[in-house]
């Protein structure tokens, strides 16, 4: 086999959550052109189903399933669907991510703890539901889609000028989670051939996006620009793949340098 050949997915069945996302697109993307048959799933099964049209309508295998990853009962119905049809999973993305704290550090707790429910206890059961079952077949790749704000505080700086701010305390903290989870996921499926590794994304370029922002986040890394649509492509496929047979339990920075700085 060749070294390009162990970036291939083909024969490979993906699941990726929050697929219709802003990471989710070229997340399913980078699956479904590395030759995966692409699963895509989140609570937005009407967007979702649109861009898996477009995806099939350039030749790809690409499928739209329905997820609330707040929910063990759905969580549990997905999995079973899809070792029902398919008999197995290779690669599982965890993508999906829940907003919730539209207040920031004022909000009520509330909205802290609802945020913990999809995107603290959610992540644990997803991973969970399907690492079991890729452990039982004795091999299967789990990739966490993480964020520098794991790794890092805010940094006020990047946002003076605007009417942004980065005081969102959930977001830091199951990001921050995020990563020694994947650790212990590594150590735990270890030894039945299941690896699970961590991306870590900086700041993603968006229309929405005020050019004082976009000017001073962007100084800040090395590359001197934002995250554009298929920065995280490479790296997710990297991690999908046989290419990193010999990987797990890292967490992988695609931020520009940002946390290099």
């Amino acid at each position: 086999m060749s070294v390009l050949d162990r970036f291939s997915l083909k024969g490979k069945i993906a699941l990726v959550t929050g697929g219709a996302g802003m990471y989710g697109r070229q997340i399913a993307t980078a699956l479904a052109e590395a030759g995966a048959r692409t699963l895509m799933a989140s609570r937005n099964l009407e967007a979702l189903s649109e861009f898996a049209e477009q995806l099939r309508r350039a030749g790809h295998e690409v499928e739209a399933l329905r997820l609330d990853q707040g929910e063990e009962k759905s969580i549990l119905s997905l999995r079973d669907e899809i070792l029902g049809r398919r008999g197995r999973i290779d690669v599982l993305v965890n993508n999906a991510v829940s907003r919730p704290m539209k207040k920031g550090y004022a909000d009520a707790a509330e909205a802290f703890a609802e945020s913990m429910r999809v995107n603290a206890t959610g992540l644990f059961l997803m991973t969970r539901a399907f690492g079991d079952a890729m452990a039982e077949r004795g091999s299967g790749s789990i990739v966490n889609i993480g964020s520098i704000q794991g790794m890092i505080a805010p940094d006020p700086a990047i946002y003076e000028g605007t009417s942004m701010h980065g005081w969102y305390p959930d977001y830091f903290f199951h990001k921050g989670g995020m990563m020694n989870f994947t650790r212990f996921v590594a150590s735990y499926y270890g030894a039945k051939g299941v690896r699970c590794n961590c991306l870590l994304p900086g700041g993603f370029r968006t229309d929405a996006q005020p050019e004082t922002f976009v000017r001073q986040y962007s100084a800040r890394t090395f590359l001197g620009r934002m995250a554009n649509d298929t920065d995280l492509m490479g790296a997710v496929v990297f991690l999908a793949s046989d290419a990193s047979a010999y990987v797990t339990g890292a967490n992988i920075p695609v931020d520009g340098g940002y946390t290099a700085k």
